[in-house]
């Protein structure tokens, strides 16, 4: 019996084994991922290991007994995932529990071996997937819909199937105004308002946007736009937020490209790889400022000496390159692959990195435009600069204001046109521009001869308790009678303070400001100027010697000696010269005969430390005023004239030709994938450089990873412009729809993933999309279509249709205009406009609106912009990231840190009073009165038509001039300026 039991059991288990081994191979990838995808790895990854447990690869559920491969009754797993005594399975939590099918295909997978292909990784499947609609082929792009030929018909369409109906067109008044903020940013005049109104042309409207469009005002306006996306400044943000003083050749760029409708495709290239594609074209060149335009971490990325620090900057400044162009040009919120596969668009990890490596060989810095063009700026400079040093030297000699020795030790000619804190080394003669501490190499008592023309030479002093003699002129001429010294020296003789000076000011005079001059010397130190040259130059026989001498260290016990010789002969010396002694005047006669001056410092026999000796204002100067003949009297005339003509040369040559940019590394950095976003944790091989397989009719591959930096730029350029790609186009005509509208046909303008909006008119959001293309990329064009469209010009206010506002509240449907507030640049932009005191130069340096303190964190003050160089336009802003402007932030200006693709626009007691209060609306206001006194004249009620007409581009009502004219009459016309600008009206369109 026992036998046949024994028998019976092996024969069971046999057949059992070969039913098992005629069950059908379980396909790991296609049977058992998609079930650990739908269920377990939205909890249980690598980014979001509940449990201490990743289903991602088999490592965690091997090592952790989850799985024994062939024992699925040993497997914690299917203990997890089936039910028991009556129990639901303890996963998945939360979430229905698997279906029986899926169980037995875990249960079968196991008993299998658990099998698991080592390149495949379980990963949570994104919301959108490669058919979600912003990544498919335009709509209609070759037929269908691009029949239709009109804005208007696509929105009118989806009015009809609503219910709904068009609002009633808006008056003259209010299109000219609305056109003149959308494409000026700007107000119109009163005078362009009544010219438009009373135009009875049937085409004066199209004739008014034809002609806003080729103003340039039009590429100001929309630059703004474009730089918000960019998150353009002009400093570096982060700790030290450091200046960025040649970013603004970007910002001109974008304000020219937009103005001469540079094709949009053309203009993105440019942005990404212009440097690479069109090398010998400046403004290509300049147009990668936009790579660069985002914040910087000075600190980690130059200052650290921690490479952890630098790598996680580096690892920031990629994100933010590669965030920048994606975002901008195709709308796909790819940083959020940075840590993980995006989770609700289809982008993987791995693909987010890749694009990263298309940035991995540049870097932020200052670069020349081109080397010609520095070459040539520089050299037409020189000639300028020659030319104003001969002039101002002329200038100088007739007028009798003599020399500045401590400009001629700037190596000027003695006429302020010498460099500031330029400095000539005491030991050599050789020029220095760096600072210096305590010098080594010292030769005390060696005379080194000078190449300045009024400079003969300089030396170190050492008396030898008088007995030395010291040579101190090229022809050997020697003094004595100096004290012995240490021998040492510090720093350089300089036109301005020496390096680590205590201070430039004595008897609350400050020698490096208002005029005045110093020249610094650090005991011990001697220089020698050429008297007989300067004669000889400035034809005056008789001199006479002016200063001020003073200690320039710390008070104490702290001094020095200074002295002064001509031709070897002291005439007068300041032994033991302390601070508290204050200056000391000099006011010497030099004899015609003389050829030499020299002054000494010498350190006073306590050791060289703080002495600090200064001449400040030294000047050689006509002895007696002398008379001029009536032909210098016209010499002077002409020599000033010519100095005039040469100043505006001069600025209008501007500064050097640099601007803030990429610029190129040999050897591109390796990118890997980083382990939840972590530069301390690469893993897998290098990546080659690549785009976004989600958009399948685009091939993704960049270049491979020896493609240098420049190709990888010009190939993701190539690939953001492809004709075929979509979304390129979808995007930009979605924004222009949004900075008209204020709101796109998606109302997400920078993201059109799943977590963005969906477009309310696809069909129209294709066929301007295809339109774009038809019209050869202009924007212009665009923009024309669109503002001409009767969607456009619809009244926004005092439409009564309750049943349009129950049904689309929001007017998504378009059936009016948007009523917009206007933005916070536009309202400053407008108040100079109205006040009259809007300064029209365009381009070039931002206008600071702040006063700056050099700290190692900058200190930005800001003041009010009461002067003319600060009221150009907004645009021209010196912009500061960590410290904003409080009165545009107040008025919703974004913050230049942060790509801003839709700002916000809040309603704040804060702005009321803002517009009411602040110094800079309230002296404004006072402008404007007076502009209205002055154009108005006397009559009350003339000024307060005038009034109206440039605040709010209308008359007043009757109602409307009675009070106004009342409180004109109450309260003076500021109280009614003030009034004006304030109001609801003035600060929106419509």
């Amino acid at each position: 019996m026992i036998h046949y039991r024994i028998a019976l059991v092996s024969c069971l288990l046999l057949v059992g084994s070969l039913v098992r081994s005629e069950e059908p191979k379980i396909d790991f990838g296609t049977q058992i991922a998609p079930v650990l995808r739908q269920h377990c790895v939205r909890c249980h990854s690598a980014e979001n290991s509940k449990g201490d447990i990743s289903l991602a690869t088999i490592d965690d559920l091997m090592s952790n007994k989850y799985v024994v491969a062939g024992d699925p009754n040993g497997s914690y797993l299917m203990e997890l995932v089936t039910a028991s005594d009556g129990n639901p399975p303890a996963m998945p939590k939360d979430s229905p529990p698997l279906s029986q099918g899926d169980v037995a295909l875990l249960e079968q997978w196991i008993r299998q071996g658990a099998i698991w292909p080592g390149e495949i990784v379980v990963k949570e499947r994104s919301k959108a997937d490669m058919s979600w609609w912003a990544l498919q082929p335009l709509q209609g792009e070759h037929g269908g819909v691009a029949n239709r030929r009109t804005i208007d018909d696509f929105v009118q369409e989806k009015l009809v199937e609503q219910g709904l109906k068009s609002s009633p067109r808006a008056d003259r008044r209010t299109l000219i105004r609305r056109l003149s903020f959308d494409l000026h940013g700007l107000p119109p005049s009163p005078d362009a308002v009544e010219a438009f109104v009373n135009d009875p042309d049937a085409m004066a409207y199209e004739k008014l946007v034809d002609q806003m469009l080729s103003s340039p005002n039009y590429g100001e306006r929309f630059a703004q736009h474009w730089l918000d996306v960019a998150h353009y400044a002009d400093t570096h943000g982060f700790e030290r937020d450091m200046r960025r003083d040649n970013a603004w050749r970007y910002r001109d760029y974008v304000i020219e490209s937009f103005n001469e409708d540079k094709p949009y495709n053309r203009f993105l290239q440019e942005q990404i790889a212009g440097d690479v594609l069109w090398p010998d074209d400046e403004q290509a060149v300049i147009a990668t400022g936009f790579l660069a335009a985002g914040p910087w971490d000075y600190v980690g990325q130059v200052e650290t000496k921690s490479d952890v620090l630098r790598r996680a900057s580096r690892s920031l400044d990629l994100d933010d390159m590669a965030t920048q162009v994606l975002t901008a040009t195709i709308a796909m919120t790819i940083n959020c692959a940075r840590c993980h596969d995006h989770k609700l668009d289809p982008i993987s990890q791995q693909e987010y990195y890749k694009l990263r490596a298309v940035f991995a060989g540049v870097k932020r810095a200052d670069r020349t435009v081109s080397d010609t063009k520095l070459k040539q700026y520089e050299d037409d400079k020189r000639s300028i600069r020659d030319q104003l040093n001969a002039i101002d030297f002329e200038i100088g000699r007739l007028e009798g204001r003599g020399i500045d020795l401590a400009d001629v030790v700037g190596g000027g000619n003695g006429t302020q046109n010498g460099t500031y804190r330029n400095g000539i080394d005491a030991r050599t003669a050789k020029v220095q521009t760096r600072d210096f501490g305590k010098l080594g190499n010292v030769q005390t008592n060696h005379y080194s001869p000078s190449p300045f023309d009024f400079v003969d030479g300089v030396f170190i002093p050492d008396g030898e308790n008088g007995t030395a003699k010291i040579p101190v002129s090229s022809t050997g001429i020697t003094i004595t009678g100096l004290p012995t010294t240490s021998g040492d020296a510090w720093d350089m003789i300089r036109n301005g303070p020496v390096a680590s000076q205590h201070s430039p000011e004595i008897d609350g005079i400050d020698f490096t400001k208002d005029g005045h001059t110093l020249l610094g010397l650090h005991a011990n130190a001697g220089i020698t100027f050429d008297v007989g040259a300067i004669r000889q130059a400035t034809g005056v026989a008789v001199m006479r010697l002016t200063a001020k001498v003073g200690y320039f260290g710390a008070s104490g016990g702290n001094r020095a000696d200074a002295w002064v010789f001509i031709d070897g002969r002291k005439v007068t010396e300041f032994p033991a010269l302390g601070r508290d002694d204050g200056l000391q005047t000099i006011d010497l006669e030099l004899p015609e005969s003389s050829r030499f001056l020299t002054f000494v410092a010498t350190d006073g026999g306590n050791g060289f430390s703080m002495d600090q000796i200064g001449f400040g204002d030294p000047k050689l100067k006509p002895a007696s005023p002398t008379e001029l003949s009536s032909d210098d009297r016209a010499g002077l005339d002409r020599f000033r004239q010519q100095r005039r003509e040469l100043d505006a040369r001069l600025e209008a040559l501007g500064p050097p030709p640099n601007f803030y940019g990429v610029v190129s590394e040999s050897d591109p950095q390796e990118i890997r994938v980083l382990t939840r976003g972590d530069p301390e944790s690469p893993t897998g091989d290098a990546l080659a450089p690549s785009a976004l397989g989600a958009l399948a009719m685009l091939d993704p591959q960049l270049g491979t990873a020896e493609s240098n930096e420049g190709q990888r730029r010009v190939a993701l350029a190539r690939w953001i412009t492809h004709p075929d790609n979509p979304l390129t186009r979808r995007v930009i005509v979605n924004r222009l729809w949004h900075w008209h509208f204020g709101k796109g046909l998606v109302d997400t303008p920078s993201d059109f993933g799943f977590g963005g909006g969906r477009p309310s008119h696809p069909e129209l959001l294709d066929w301007l999309a295809a339109e774009l293309d038809r019209q050869n990329w202009s924007l212009k064009a665009m923009h024309r279509l669109i503002v001409n469209s009767e969607t456009y010009k619809q009244k926004s206010v005092g439409v009564t249709e309750q049943q349009s506002n129950r049904i689309d509240a929001d007017n998504r449907l378009l059936w009016r205009q948007n009523p917009r507030r206007i933005d916070a640049e536009s309202t400053r932009d407008a108040v100079l406009f109205v006040s009259g005191k809007l300064n029209a130069i365009r381009g070039g340096v931002a206008f600071e609106d702040f006063n700056y303190q050099d700290a190692y964190a900058p200190i930005y003050t800001y003041v009010t912009a009461d002067d003319p160089k600060r009221w150009r336009r907004s645009v021209y802003r010196y912009i500061v990231r960590t410290t904003p402007n409080r009165f545009l932030t107040t008025l919703d200006c974004p913050d230049p840190a942060n790509m801003t693709p839709n700002r916000l626009a809040t309603t704040t007691p804060l702005q009321s009073l803002a517009l009411y209060n602040n110094d800079f609306m309230l002296r404004q206001a006072r402008y404007f009165a007076e502009r209205l006194a002055n154009e108005g004249g006397s009559d009350v009620a003339v000024q307060t038509t005038l009034a109206f007409g440039l605040a709010f581009g209308r008359k007043p009502t009757a109602e409307e001039a009675g009070l106004a004219e009342d409180l004109i009459n109450r309260q003076g016309l500021f109280a009614l300026c003030r009034s004006l600008f304030n109001s609801n009206e003035f600060v929106y369109v419509d």
